[in-house]
């Protein structure tokens, strides 16, 4: 997030001011789109939290396993400038976590899990800290509450989806050529073109996620809204998922989880930063046994 350079004449307020100014300001918050996949139990849900470029479509097959595995009902969220949720800013985590914390409320869902993949990770870490009565438990694919730059990727894919929306390409060939010159992946970009569609008044294709806006954005998506310094925790269950052959849950910043999550157990799966795609199967069955073995205490 870009700071002011005059900020830095003044004085920083201690980390419990930080805090009370943090906790009284009211956030204007969007509503969010959802999907919801019923299950067998009428408490206990679960509302998923997407990570950036991704959507509620990305967790449809998962959602369905989830509610048949734990009985509970499923309920997939687009964040705020994502999916077909509304067009918002700013895009930072403390209005992702008031969206998602205004939404659990108008619901009125109880004893939730709350389940976040990276941004959507610090999306539900954020909201864990500032509203954890509304929580019963949370789930954390691959992400840290560490304050760290955004890798230069996804710069460089927000940056190429500006230039593709004002190209004035005719079909998701051109955009995935034009992707290309970023991303050698295919798998990636066409987990990118999922958030593609073409504007049937034009004939173009567009983005459905407003493009420039994630791109203004990055320095706030590598942020987040409490210190290492704040003395703030989420004491409920937590699990932390991480990929084996990802970075940004790491040794470094596992201790500032602890510090954050002290009730919080840590498994890793033989996988890459998506670890709930690349092993949906053992990624559903840590989420059920922590939540049986949660049940039965």
């Amino acid at each position: 997030m870009l700071l002011a350079s005059l900020k830095k004449l003044a004085p920083s307020p201690s980390p419990s001011l930080r805090l009370c100014a943090s906790t009284l300001r009211q956030l204007s918050t969007v509503p969010l789109a959802y999907e919801k996949t019923e299950g067998s139990l009428d408490d206990e849900p679960i509302v998923v939290c997407h990570g950036l470029m991704g959507s509620k479509q990305n967790w449809r097959t998962l959602a369905r396993n989830m509610a048949l595995k734990t009985h509970s009902s499923v309920y997939t969220l687009d964040l705020r400038n994502h999916g077909t949720s509304p067009h918002a800013k700013p895009h930072d985590y403390e209005h992702m976590a008031a969206d998602v914390a205004a939404f659990i409320e108008s619901q009125k869902l109880d004893k939730v899990t709350l389940v976040g993949h990276s941004m959507g990770g610090k999306v539900v870490m954020a909201l864990a800290l500032k509203h954890p009565h509304l929580l019963r438990r949370l789930v954390v694919a691959d992400m840290s509450p560490q304050i760290a730059k955004i890798s230069e990727e996804f710069l460089a894919y927000t940056q190429k989806m500006v230039e593709i929306e004002h190209a004035n390409v005719r079909s998701k060939k051109e955009a995935d050529e034009m992707l290309k010159a970023v991303e050698p992946n295919m798998a990636i970009r066409q987990f990118l073109l999922t958030n593609a569609e073409m504007n049937k008044e034009t004939g173009f294709y567009k983005f459905r996620i407003p493009v420039e806006t994630l791109r203004d954005a990055i320095d706030a998506i590598g942020d987040f809204p409490f210190k290492d310094s704040d003395a703030v925790s989420f004491d409920k269950p937590t699990t932390f998922i991480k990929g084996e052959y990802s970075k940004y849950l790491n040794h470094k910043n596992i201790p500032l989880a602890e510090k954050f999550f002290p009730n919080m157990r840590l498994h890793t799966l033989p996988a890459g930063h998506f670890v709930h795609t690349e092993k949906p199967a053992e990624f559903i069955e840590i989420l059920r046994q922590d939540i049986e073995d949660d049940r039965s205490r």
